[in-house]
């Protein structure tokens, strides 16, 4: 007998392994609990979650009475269609690129940890927007304590490799063996089934900045034979803005999201602020989005856009395309 988890639950579990706090994790937990089916073929599934319920509720109580002095940390709201990091050894342009694709104006200067906290930026592509998160530069002998935990929790990330630099593709090797080291691993595809839970993959673009430089076409070549078969590569210079359009789009489509514009019965469509959500949701999936209560209180949908004729009336579990227009029904 199959446990069959609904989408939901994995969702939960998603954030669960992304959580940064144990009062996170507590909340993510309860919904797995309420979510999970109760019969028998999920009893070892139960009484994981109940195991891990009662272990995180001690540990946030424990923290109570015997509270840690508290250090740095950083923790920025997610916002747009996802959430990109910046990570890479120090000098390799990460926020020259920020300052080119967003409206943030982190500091740009030719010498290492110019930046010493995270600035975030949004980033526009056609009618979406994507978050950008410029992080501290990491190096075989130094990483911020709080750098994991935010590129953990991130939905992907760009790894930069200064191709300017002899040095530059060996450096962004140590910044992988660092962030190893945190069981965070930067990956081009995550793979579908995953050995360890308490390593947390993150699904990465590479980007092989500097190309400008006298000696950055060999210098990519060793770029693609090193990480080729890890990662999707994208040869730029920031300075100079050579391929950061073709970058703008990758880094949008890496994201494997739709947008879904809404509509009002006798309205036009508000094209100017879809909804993105991921490719496969359902229009159930996606009206809990627009508001928690519409998941319950959704009675049906009339649906412009692919496979369907103009106003076609769908069902709850119908699959949404790229540029669906959607009448919610309650």
């Amino acid at each position: 007998m199959a446990v069959n988890l609904t989408p939901q639950y994995h969702e939960a579990e998603a954030e669960f392994k992304k959580a940064q706090t144990a009062e996170e994790r507590l909340e993510c937990l309860k919904k797995m609990w309420a979510l999970v089916p109760k019969h028998k073929a999920s009893e070892k599934l139960q009484a994981e979650i109940k195991k891990k319920l009662s272990d995180t509720k001690e540990e946030i109580e424990h923290d109570r009475k015997s509270p840690k002095k508290a250090g740095v940390s950083y923790k920025i709201p997610k916002q747009g269609a996802g959430q990109y990091v910046f990570v890479g050894a120090p000098n390799t342009g990460k926020s020259r690129l920020l300052t080119r694709v967003t409206r943030a104006t982190p500091e740009v200067a030719p010498y290492p940890f110019t930046t010493r906290e995270p600035h975030a930026g949004m980033m526009e592509w056609e009618d979406a927007r994507v978050q950008l998160i410029d992080l501290p530069p990491i190096t075989p002998d130094f990483m911020e304590s709080w750098v994991s935990s935010m590129v953990r929790s991130a939905d992907a990330a760009l790894l930069f490799v200064d191709v300017g630099d002899d040095d530059g593709p060996f450096a962004a090797e140590a910044v992988l063996e660092r962030l190893a080291q945190t069981k965070t691993v930067l990956i081009g595809e995550v793979p579908k089934e995953i050995e360890d839970p308490s390593v947390q993959y993150v699904k990465t673009l590479l980007v092989a900045n500097k190309i400008d430089l006298p000696g950055a076409e060999d210098r990519l070549t060793v770029v693609r034979e090193l990480f080729g078969p890890k990662f999707p590569i994208h040869a730029i210079s920031a300075e100079h803005g050579t391929n950061v359009e073709e970058l703008r789009t990758a880094i949008y489509q890496f994201l494997n999201m739709i947008r879904v514009y809404t509509k009002k019965p006798g309205k036009p469509a508000d094209m100017a602020s879809p909804y993105t959500c991921p490719v496969g949701s359902t229009l159930l999936q996606m009206a809990a989005m627009v508001h928690r209560d519409f998941e319950d209180q959704l009675k049906s949908a009339r649906i412009w856009g692919t496979g369907v004729f103009d106003g076609q009336t769908v069902t709850r579990d119908h699959v949404l395309h790229d540029k669906d227009v959607v009448e919610l029904h309650m």
